[in-house]
């Protein structure tokens, strides 16, 4: 069984996974598409990996603002997570995301990974960020 973590974007997905014993989660690819609205391939390639890796279950990113509310950015994650659990079956638990895109640019410029670059790999580092931070929840429980 693996898990599958999604850090979901306006234009990319950041895609990481767990490896089998549920331990650490590596960054696998980004998504990306032309248009915001345009989730017919992104959620096609998602389906792919699932059946690639043999996921069981997915992690979705929740961008909430730093008060806790929930933004027009949260709406369209949980129109997205809807979205994924119709198609995949799976289900989707939400992992609050706040602050892991500045903690992936962080690792990226103590990497020496240079600026204009960063923003090749921050949305799969932060997938990543995301789905260690839901393993190493489920491993204290």
């Amino acid at each position: 069984m693996r898990i599958m973590g999604l850090d979901f974007g306006s234009k990319t997905v950041g895609v990481a996974i767990s490896d089998a014993l549920l331990i650490t989660a590596q960054g696998i690819e980004i998504i990306r598409r032309k248009e915001e609205n345009k989730l017919r391939q992104t959620l096609a390639r998602i389906e792919e990996l699932i059946v690639q890796y043999e996921v069981e279950e997915i992690v979705l990113g929740m961008p909430k603002n730093m008060n806790a509310t929930e933004g027009e950015r949260a709406v369209l994650t949980m129109e997205f997570k809807e979205k994924l659990e119709r198609r995949t079956g799976l289900n989707v638990h939400m992992w609050d995301e706040r602050l892991t895109t500045v903690a992936a640019d962080r690792a990226m410029m103590e990497a020496g990974i240079r600026r204009e670059n960063r923003k090749d790999y921050v949305d799969m580092i932060a997938a990543t960020l995301i789905l260690q931070g839901y393993l190493d929840r489920r491993s204290n429980e």
